[in-house]
């Protein structure tokens, strides 16, 4: 793992900024955040949303560049199982039943000196 003079994962800092950047975007859209880096032993889903019954569960990836391909397209087959059976997990924790689920994708890039560019791709999966 790469770290800074300062302790500071450079990658780890990029993911956190990009999961905040999503969080800001569901909550202006009018959403609640209702987790975010929910884990257990099998993995982790970056973050939870809900609006009246629907809930979301959004893969957030964000990268510095396109060189090796668009942040959404880092979300395969294997990573779309993994959250489907979070996804499941989570939601046999819950108290009241959820009306819809939906799967979705944040991807996310820095912008030079400004925000980042989120892009929100609703039901991606």
């Amino acid at each position: 793992m790469v770290r800074r003079q300062d302790g500071v994962d450079p990658r780890q800092a990029l993911g956190f900024r990009g999961e905040e950047a999503a969080a800001a975007w569901y909550e202006a859209s009018g959403y609640e955040v209702l987790e975010r880096n929910w884990r257990t032993r099998d993995g982790e889903l970056d973050l939870i949303v809900g609006r009246g019954r629907l809930v979301v569960f959004c893969e957030v990836k964000t990268r510095s560049s396109n060189a090796f391909g668009t942040p959404a397209e880092a979300v395969d087959r294997q990573k779309r199982q993994r959250v489907r059976m979070l996804a499941a997990r989570w939601l046999e924790g819950r108290p009241r039943p959820t009306g819809e689920v939906r799967f979705d994708v944040a991807a996310v890039m820095p912008r030079p000196g400004g925000e980042p560019v989120v892009e929100i791709i609703e039901g991606a999966f």
